[in-house]
């Protein structure tokens, strides 16, 4: 049974570079940064200065590669998931060890996480605040009967939820545009979060992968909304 009930028409938005910035198309006519570069943007020094000194620590190769890997690794958990949201089937992996890692994240996902998603919406949906920012998003629907934005996420290690402020103000940007555009009135997000499991030398999986969930609502979302807001402003203050 497919998890996918498409209640609202999502219009899809193009991404275009303009004077060296990613920007997004509306059908409006605005170009609007989307928001990740908002966050990037606005990143306190002291986030900006912890990156950089783990990429000196590790070495700049290394650290390439574990970010293009992590990359990699959540773009095949997030197709896994898209696919099983669509039509309720869990693609088989293949061969491949990759892929067979991706494979047991994404049905560790849909075991501890999407079992608590009563219909989704949208798959890789489509969202924009008119005149101000765009984005798009893993999911929205139904969670535990209650209207959410959903986002799939994967880690090396388990993550504390201090670390993720990123992740909660992201939410709360999407929420933000899908009230405007389509009416709903969404206060929580949910992040189902796959930590993943070791690879050998050989490639062999080692051990089982461990999931995560953090729930955003009530009065942790409106102060997470209020953040967004701030840095909208910020962004806009610092590129006028």
């Amino acid at each position: 049974m497919t998890l996918l009930n498409e209640r609202y028409s999502y219009t899809l938005i193009s991404r275009e570079s303009v004077e060296g910035k990613r920007l997004y198309a509306t059908p409006d006519g605005g170009k609007l940064p989307s928001v990740t570069t908002i966050l990037d943007k606005t990143k306190p020094a002291e986030k900006v200065a912890a990156l950089q000194a783990w990429r000196r620590a590790v070495g700049e190769k290394k650290a390439q590669e574990i970010t293009t890997e992590a990359a990699n690794r959540g773009t095949r958990m997030h197709k896994y998931l898209e696919d099983y949201v669509r039509d309720g089937t869990l693609r088989e992996p293949g061969t491949n060890p990759y892929s067979v890692q991706s494979h047991k994240m994404a049905k560790h996902v849909i075991e501890h996480g999407l079992v608590n998603v009563n219909e989704v919406w949208g798959v890789e949906v489509p969202l924009y605040y008119p005149g101000l920012y765009a984005g798009t998003t893993d999911g929205c629907g139904m969670h535990q009967n209650e209207a959410a934005i959903l986002d799939y996420k994967q880690t090396n290690k388990p993550k504390k939820r201090e670390w993720i402020d990123d992740y909660f103000v992201q939410l709360c940007a999407y929420a933000e545009a899908h009230n405007e555009l389509h009416g709903t009135r969404i206060r929580k997000g949910v992040i189902l979060m796959c930590v993943k499991p070791d690879l050998d030398e050989k490639h062999n999986i080692l051990g089982q992968p461990k999931y995560q969930e953090f729930v955003l609502e009530g009065a942790e979302f409106e102060k997470y909304r209020t953040m967004w807001w701030k840095k909208v402003e910020q962004y806009y203050v610092l590129n006028m």
